[in-house]
């Protein structure tokens, strides 16, 4: 670019940044740093900032070490749009998630559209239809029942859009969410040695609390404490395993496990829950009894609530496997991105999981106190 005079509305960078662009004189040309400083006259220095900064923004190709080639035709970016469809906002598990997403899709400059589940088979459905109404490139689904999975998927995969499927697998949707097998053995092992230590690995019965209509992969967490245990404790096989469905909720969870304690007699009883929830319910029913000695409990989430439980002096909730949801929006969003260019990807992304006990929760959340959270559940 030249000008016959000086103006004083003129951005010298973006002159100089023109005079780097018309280096390149023919289609496809590779010019090394020396090149380009050679034709523009600017120093390498100065040169190196403006290749580097228009590479950035998808102007320049780099081919090489200090080597460029002109873009023939810049494309605009496109602004996706991700929707998605909640389970709900009545724990701090979905409520963590929904704030990971948001700051997520923030840093990505991409739409984010919400639809909210609520804990609800006919409402997800909605959210669904509502969320191909809105035109979303894509679609993050985050709904517990197994039951109406393949119906959600076939709205999506009719409508053309892909989608991803946190915790709960759906036909056609990419996995997102937890190894359950390996987060049951982490919580199972974590019960084995407990008991080992102090009961003697004298354990008299298994507790298990499943969330059904989760389905089976679900399930395989349940799985995973029953083979953890065993794998650490020889239990007899006359030794009761019971299994409960708590849905995943703590009022639930309180109800089942209460009125299974007013028929059973058992004294030494490792639980096993699906969730925090479910845990917590479960710890509240043997506090109630006056049995609270006569258990030790594993969760799964490492829920807020769960961790500030596991703060209180001689807690029987011992340890809860952690799934971090407040990094799932970065994965999710990530992925997302990657489905949507076409990137070749596997059909499962698990999460990372880290055993949270009484004696490391605070190393692994130690801002907790800062938010006020308490381990109060009704």
């Amino acid at each position: 670019m030249k000008t016959t005079q000086p103006s004083r509305y003129l951005v010298k960078s973006v002159v100089h940044a023109s005079e780097v662009l018309s280096a390149f004189q023919a289609p496809g040309e590779i010019l090394r740093l020396r090149e380009v400083a050679g034709r523009t006259g600017l120093n390498k220095s100065m040169c190196f900032r403006f290749l580097y900064t228009l590479h950035e923004c998808g102007f320049l190709d780099k081919v090489g070490e200090n080597q460029y080639r002109l873009i023939s035709q810049k494309q605009p970016t496109k602004r996706y749009r991700i929707g998605y469809a909640s389970q709900g906002q009545d724990c701090s598990f979905t409520r963590e998630v929904l704030a990971s997403l948001v700051r997520a899709a923030e840093v990505a400059h991409v739409e984010f559209i919400v639809a909210d589940n609520r804990y609800d088979a006919k409402t997800a459905l909605r959210s669904a239809d509502q969320l191909i109404h809105e035109r979303a490139d894509l679609v993050i689904e985050f709904q517990t029942d197994e039951a109406i999975a393949p119906a959600i998927a076939a709205k999506y995969l009719e409508a053309g859009i892909p989608f991803i499927a946190i915790d709960i697998p759906h036909p056609g949707a990419t996995y997102f969410g937890a190894n359950n097998y390996e987060a049951g053995m982490i919580a199972g092992r974590h019960l084995g040695r407990w008991a080992k230590k102090n009961w003697y690995g004298t354990v008299d019965e298994i507790l298990l609390l499943e969330l059904s209509r989760a389905g089976s992969l679900p399930r395989a967490r349940v799985r995973g404490i029953v083979a953890g245990i065993r794998e650490v404790l020889r239990i007899p096989d006359a030794t009761p395993v019971i299994k409960l469905d708590g849905d995943g909720q703590f009022k639930t969870a309180l109800e089942v496990v209460r009125k299974h304690l007013r028929s059973s007699q058992s004294k030494n009883i490792l639980v096993g829950p699906v969730n925090d929830p479910s845990a917590l319910g479960a710890l509240r029913a043997f506090e109630e009894s006056g049995r609270a000695a006569h258990c030790a409990v594993v969760g799964q989430n490492a829920e807020p609530e769960a961790r500030a439980e596991m703060r209180e002096p001689r807690t029987r909730l011992i340890g809860s496997v952690a799934y971090f949801p407040e990094k799932y929006g970065d994965g999710l969003i990530h992925l997302a991105l990657d489905i949507l260019a076409q990137k070749l990807l596997p059909p499962a992304c698990f999460t990372r999981h880290q055993l949270i006990t009484p004696e490391n929760v605070d190393h692994y959340y130690p801002n907790d106190s800062l938010f006020g959270v308490t381990s109060a559940l009704v």
